[in-house]
């Protein structure tokens, strides 16, 4: 069996570390998919990509299953939405033939970040063809939902997006993941906003949450009032919601409210 996790951006990975060893636990195969090439501001790609395979081995993840489409494929960080069939395409040509499916993980639908979005629509399309036997499941990376400015929660599900399926994690590798959140090293300026959040929720709760994905869900806004990538003016939903219609028509998938 294969478990299928697909990530916006390398060091995304953060949002499900104890899903992923759960997954090596079992004796799957796992797969880890980049859909962008993570070179936002024209940074170089190459370091983060180091980081996000150096993080993954210590989980238990063969190099050899760690795929960066997006540099692949020339799929900008922040353009995924516009990428979105080139994107599924690509992962979707790596997926089949590789074996029965046990489960796919997709960033939350949640207005974090526009490319998170794209890559939870993408992944629900390609379950759709693949229809993973013990579900597909989102994991929260960070949102807005009723703050302001550029403000947001880490970590934290919308409890519209569906019942909390909680991973309880051992003291032990609680301080494990910690560690682990300190390998990315490129991106200091933003793990200096996300770190203490994540060490809050690890040392003092000790729980991952997942909840369940449908395509359905993707028809409205994942919260009212702005979204994240809204007020920091990356992308503005109306526009996302164009480019996931497009997707869904061009790529020949059925949700009933699209």
């Amino acid at each position: 069996m294969r478990s299928i996790f697909i990530f916006a951006h390398p060091d995304d990975e953060f949002g499900c570390y104890e899903s992923i060893r759960r997954e090596v636990l079992l004796g799957h195969s796992v797969g880890c998919y980049y859909l962008t090439d993570g070179g936002y501001g024209g940074q170089p790609t190459e370091p983060r990509e180091k980081e996000s395979v150096r993080v993954l081995k210590r989980l238990g993840v063969a190099t050899s299953a760690i795929w960066f489409l997006g540099r692949m494929h020339n799929i900008p960080d922040g353009g995924l939405p516009g990428n979105m069939l080139l994107a599924a395409k690509a992962l979707m040509e790596q997926v089949k033939g590789s074996g029965d499916v046990a489960a796919i993980y997709v960033p939350a639908w949640e207005g974090g970040h526009q490319d998170h979005d794209a890559a939870h629509v993408i992944g629900c399309a390609i379950n759709a063809q693949v229809r993973a036997r013990d579900g597909l499941w989102q994991y929260s990376l960070y949102q807005g939902r009723g703050l302001k400015w550029v403000l947001f929660w880490v970590m934290k599900p919308l409890r519209i997006n569906g019942p909390l399926r909680t991973q309880s994690v051992s003291l032990k590798y609680r301080f494990v993941y910690l560690r682990l959140c300190l390998c990315y090293s490129s991106q200091w300026k933003t793990w200096m906003g996300l770190f203490p959040f994540v060490a809050m929720k690890l040392i003092f709760f000790g729980h991952f949450y997942l909840q369940p994905a449908s395509l359905n869900a993707c028809v409205r806004r994942p919260h009212d009032g702005l979204l994240l990538y809204e007020r920091r003016r990356m992308a503005c939903f109306e526009e996302v919601e164009k480019h996931i219609r497009q997707f869904v028509q061009d790529y020949g998938v059925s949700a009933k409210s699209i």
